[in-house]
């Protein structure tokens, strides 16, 4: 069993930046940051595999976001750069522990997840 503690965001004027952290309590794989708006689905931003050499961006973020992991601390980190407006959402850390086929961007993949922290981006 591994748990994901988040830290990290709340409110933040558009255009600015805020950075997310995701703790995990033991060894994972594959690591992702997923959000979802209020009313929305829960969708996919980013996933750092463990070594760093795959690294995976959803399209709309147009570069403004940047994961990055310190496995020495079991940590995963979501940079946030020029929010807007609609990045107001719930993110949620996600972890993979055990392999299977699912995609990086589709929440099946994840074994374990965050308790999810709210970011406000207002306008």
């Amino acid at each position: 069993q591994v748990q994901l503690v988040q830290s990290g965001g709340g409110l933040v004027q558009a255009g600015g930046s805020l950075r997310l952290s995701c703790a995990a309590s033991g060894r994972t794989e594959g690591m992702a940051w997923f959000r979802q708006a209020p009313g929305k689905q829960r969708q996919f931003v980013a996933f750092n595999s463990r070594s760093g050499s795959k690294t995976y961006y959803a399209d709309f973020l147009k570069g403004r976001f940047t994961i990055s992991r310190d496995n020495a601390k079991n940590t995963v980190y979501l940079q946030m750069n020029s929010q807007d407006p609609e990045g107001t959402a719930v993110y949620y850390c996600a972890a993979q522990v055990k392999t299977n086929g699912a995609a990086y961007y589709d929440a099946l993949r994840y074994d374990y997840w965050g308790q999810g922290t709210h970011v406000t981006a207002s306008a």
